[in-house]
């Protein structure tokens, strides 16, 4: 195994005083082979550092014919500073530019939602003003307003956040976004993924694909393949409320539209539209032959499997069945992301 985590070399954007905004790593590697986590070591040091054209030249002809050599020679070429960062492990975050980094490996598909060491992520990202003509710093932003509008245009303001918008940086191959503000650097799209104008993918959450995704998928929440999150529906983050449970939803489930879960779930359950299940939910199960089993919290629940959450019509209690028939998304919808 080699001594190398993670690896990558891309540019950065500051503000006036230098302080870095924002960093793009198009082609970051993770657990190199150990040829070339050899290069890497005998090249760069530990951490972020700048480093110019001629270091970038030498060690893409170090590396050899590949698509690393090939990509850091176009960036030699440009004749100017990049940003390489070297990580010999997997350790809670210490700069804005290992935070991209690691942002850039989960979109770029390289490690699932809670899988990498985020520790320190939201002390390492600046507030940015992200508009039309790039990232601004918040505090220069009026500054450039007046400068823009004197020279007779404007600046479009998109957003002030931490994070910036996933399809900024990284596409991922075969998927559909109907509105990219709404993916955030640092979500995971798994090919075949759908994400209509209601859904929304946060960092370190993900669908594994394929999916049809038209709600929420909160921070740390991984959606199974062939499932289906409805119209306005919402899974609930492990940042919610200070929680610590990691909401997962497994295989050919479906989440209603303005439905919702605070509990992991296995494989083929359904919550129909408009019910919202947590932890602290009572349930009253309901066997095979209709009969009531007993009424429990929804937490004894959790992770099981084809499940199917129903208010009842008349009492208005919430009921579990077996849910015998799997869900199947629709074939013609998927055929062609």
């Amino acid at each position: 195994m080699s001594g190398i985590f993670a690896f990558a070399v891309g540019t950065v954007r500051r503000n006036t005083a230098g302080a870095p905004l924002d960093f793009y790593f198009p082609a970051p590697v993770i657990n190199p082979e150990p040829d070339l986590a050899a290069q890497i070591e005998g090249s760069f040091s530990s951490g972020a550092h700048e480093v110019g054209p001629a270091e970038l030249a030498r060690f893409a002809k170090a590396v050899g014919d590949s698509a690393m050599a090939r990509l850091l020679s176009s960036l030699a070429e440009t004749d100017r500073a990049m940003t390489a960062v070297r990580l010999d492990a997997d350790e809670p975050i210490d700069s804005s530019a290992t935070a991209y980094l690691k942002l850039h490996l989960l979109s770029h598909r390289m490690a699932l939602p809670n899988t990498l060491n985020l520790d320190g992520i939201f002390a390492h990202l600046p507030n940015v003003a992200w508009t039309d003509r790039g990232p601004i710093d918040p505090e220069e932003l009026a500054d450039a307003q007046l400068q823009a509008r004197l020279a007779g245009g404007h600046i479009e303001v998109l957003a002030v956040d931490k994070f910036p918008r996933m399809t900024n940086y990284i596409v991922p191959s075969g998927v559909r976004i109907a509105d990219a503000s709404r993916i955030r650097l640092g979500a995971y799209l798994g090919d075949g993924t759908t994400v209509m104008h209601e859904g929304q993918i946060n960092f370190n959450a993900g669908a594994l694909g394929p999916n049809m995704v038209e709600g929420r998928i909160s921070q740390g929440v991984i959606l199974g393949e062939h499932s289906d999150l409805g119209g306005s529906a919402s899974t609930m983050g492990t940042l919610s409320g200070g929680g610590e449970i990691t909401i997962s939803i497994g295989k050919h489930c479906l989440i209603g539209a303005n439905a919702g879960t605070g509990i992991p779930l296995g494989d083929r359950c359904t919550i129909e539209a408009g019910l919202y299940i947590t932890a602290g939910t009572p349930v009253t199960l309901i066997d095979e032959t209709g009969e009531d089993v007993r009424t429990m919290k929804a937490r004894e629940l959790a992770g099981g499997s084809d499940l199917l959450f129903i208010r009842n019509g008349r009492s208005g209690r919430i009921e579990c069945r077996s849910n015998r028939k799997a869900i199947e998304l629709n074939e013609q919808l998927h055929a062609h992301n």
